[in-house]
């Protein structure tokens, strides 16, 4: 099946060496009976002219919010589209877009989207790797837009690494690919829970761990990106995400996120707890600061509720329910006591033994143990490419 057939492709080009590969990826996307409409900075006619790009779509090139006394309706554009690409994307273009910047066609378009955004940026090494331009594409990540990675090769300035637009082949596949597995989970409502709880001693300190709902983040960002509306019961945590297909819900400690996740769970086609839950919290909170004693301090625990034990119970036939297990030792016969004991469909087994994986990195390696006993095994990889996996392997039980 030809899933761009019939997709209206708008391709945003800015001022890079790389845009004259733009040819042949509106050729591809043409030749996928796509219909396509380009857009061009100022800067980008000195690299391909627009004669060229307009006899390839079949379509007029505009390259200003007012041209030949005509004015280009840029709210138009950007509702007419399926998919918005910017490619190539310079470090110029992306500041701008991470910072609601608005100062040619493109941009004004761009603002106007109500369709996926997707970015490839195209830059020099130093450039791509300098932190302005990580936090800018991650920005634009939490927008919920789609970052098609640089790829490494010779630069037009002579050096050789990371920076060089992915090639129009790759950003078509990429593109194809989205649209084929976009909508997989389209109408789906999905509960996610991250981050670590915190359980008051008193008013300044607290009972917690050191998650940082990364990996819960990435997963609700993986399953809207995919169509699903998905409920982020969200532990204290610097994360934060603007898709528009994600609800997040702030809670402090267990109970807390208990109550939202139970009250949440019943409309929902699928759960995945990734949420590392403190089990115990003080039987009382004092109100006020607790002053340093010459003697010892004793704080009394009491257990927490079993969020995931009480959804296991609650879950319906209809329903998936998808667990997580950081062990440190006998992973695997752990993570299946759990299945059996929460009445997972699958479990998600993290391992502290594994180098770069668990609390506060940016990758992760998993092991998926299914309620068959079946087992998947997966390489380190970045939490985002974890996450995708994951949602993979849910939207196949679904």
């Amino acid at each position: 099946m030809n899933h761009l057939h019939g997709k209206k492709i708008l391709i945003g080009i800015t001022g890079s060496i790389a845009a004259y590969k733009i040819a042949s990826l509106v050729r591809l996307f043409k030749k996928a009976g796509a219909e396509v409409r380009v857009i061009m900075t100022p800067a980008a006619t000195a690299f391909i002219t627009p004669l060229t790009l307009s006899t390839l779509s079949g379509n007029d090139v505009l390259t200003a919010v007012i041209d030949t006394d005509n004015w280009n309706n840029h709210v138009e554009l950007g509702l007419w589209a399926d998919a918005y690409i910017i490619a190539p994307a310079t470090a110029n273009t992306i500041a701008k877009m991470a910072n609601g910047q608005c100062d040619n066609l493109l941009l004004a378009a761009y603002l106007s989207a109500r369709c996926p955004v997707y970015v490839a940026p195209a830059m020099d090494l130093d450039m791509y790797a300098h932190p302005t331009t990580r936090t800018n594409l991650e920005r634009l990540e939490s927008f919920g837009h789609r970052i098609i990675p640089a790829e490494e090769g010779e630069l037009a300035s002579g050096l050789i690494g990371q920076g060089r637009m992915a090639e129009p082949e790759h950003i078509f596949d990429f593109i194809e690919e989205t649209f084929r597995s976009g909508g997989s989970l389209a109408g789906k409502n999905i509960l996610m829970t991250a981050g670590p709880t915190y359980e008051p001693i008193d008013p300044v300190r607290f009972i917690g761990n050191r998650s940082s709902g990364k990996m819960g983040m990435a997963l609700a960002e993986a399953a809207a990106n995919r169509g699903a509306n998905v409920s982020l019961v969200l532990g204290p945590s610097a994360q934060d995400s603007r898709h528009p297909n994600v609800t997040i819900y702030r809670v402090q400690t267990a109970q807390e996120m208990h109550e939202q996740a139970t009250a949440l769970f019943p409309e929902c086609d699928a759960a995945i707890l990734a949420a590392a839950v403190a089990d115990y919290r003080p039987k009382t909170a004092a109100d006020k600061k607790i002053k340093k004693q010459n003697n010892n301090l004793t704080i009394e625990l009491v257990e927490n509720p079993d969020i995931a034990q009480t959804l296991g119970k609650m879950k319906k036939a209809n329903q998936r329910l998808v667990g997580f297990a950081l062990e440190t030792n006998d992973e695997i016969a752990n993570a299946r006591k759990k299945i059996q004991k929460k009445n997972f469909d699958f479990i998600v087994l993290n391992s502290l033994k594994d180098k770069n994986a668990g609390f506060n990195f940016d990758t992760n390696k998993i092991t998926i143990i299914h309620s068959d006993n079946n087992t998947q095994e997966f390489e380190l990889k970045s939490k985002k490419k974890v996450a995708e996996d994951i949602i993979e392997v849910l939207v196949g039980i679904l």
